[in-house]
């Protein structure tokens, strides 16, 4: 059973996305919040594979909540999917950053959510290659790029260096095997490599590394 917690400041919003879950016999409902304190008291208490987190709550908001569930050892098997009312939120990269898998907007349909709880619990990472492309432009054009290389870039081969910089580009694992005239298996496995030696949570989490760290053009 993948167990789901829901936080959102609309009573309303809670109850369908509730009803929603509790109608799929391998999802299970463990707890709601509707505020980013709730929302980590929550997550430490019930203990949820995925939660889904509104990101404008009075208080301490969604992301500030990201942040600290994602940095919160003991909760590391509990993935967010940010919930968002515009597709380029100002804050949907900071919820990124902080260790977000994804995020979705409100008026996503029902069967693409449940579809979106089950991915990311399986550990992937909810951004389309084209999405991710929209987000990195976006928040490049902004404000000026700081770039901050990752402590641990320097174990990357000169490969998956360049492997990180087109997922940061957002690439599929297909698209960067074609790029590279290289299998997809192989382009995989260096993905999958290099996430492990910067410590990823996912797919997600490695596009925000390859753009802090320089490698985007």
């Amino acid at each position: 059973m993948i167990r789901v917690l829901i936080v959102d400041d609309q009573d309303l919003v809670r109850l369908g996305l509730q009803t929603l879950v509790d109608n799929e016999d391998d999802l299970d409902f463990v707890g709601e919040a509707g505020d980013g304190l709730g929302a980590v008291a929550a997550a430490r208490e019930h203990r949820p594979d995925v939660i889904l987190m509104d990101i404008r709550m009075p208080g301490v908001d969604g992301l500030e909540a990201t942040r600290r569930i994602c940095a919160d050892p003991e909760l590391a098997g509990t993935k967010v999917i940010v919930l968002t009312t515009f597709e380029l939120d100002e804050y949907v990269f900071d919820a990124l950053r902080y260790g977000a898998s994804g995020f979705l907007l409100k008026d996503t349909k029902p069967s693409e959510l449940l579809q979106a709880i089950r991915l990311v619990a399986e550990g992937g990472a909810l951004l389309s290659p084209s999405v991710t492309r929209r987000v990195v432009r976006e928040f490049a054009s902004r404000s000026p790029r700081a770039v901050k290389p990752h402590p641990q870039l320097d174990t990357l081969t000169d490969r998956e260096r360049e492997i990180v910089g087109l997922v940061g580009e957002g690439l599929s694992n297909d698209e960067i095997a074609e790029r590279l005239v290289v299998s997809p298996a192989t382009a995989r496995t260096h993905v999958s490599r290099a996430m492990i030696k910067l410590a990823a949570r996912d797919r997600a989490q490695l596009v925000v590394f390859a753009y802090q760290s320089g490698l985007v053009s």
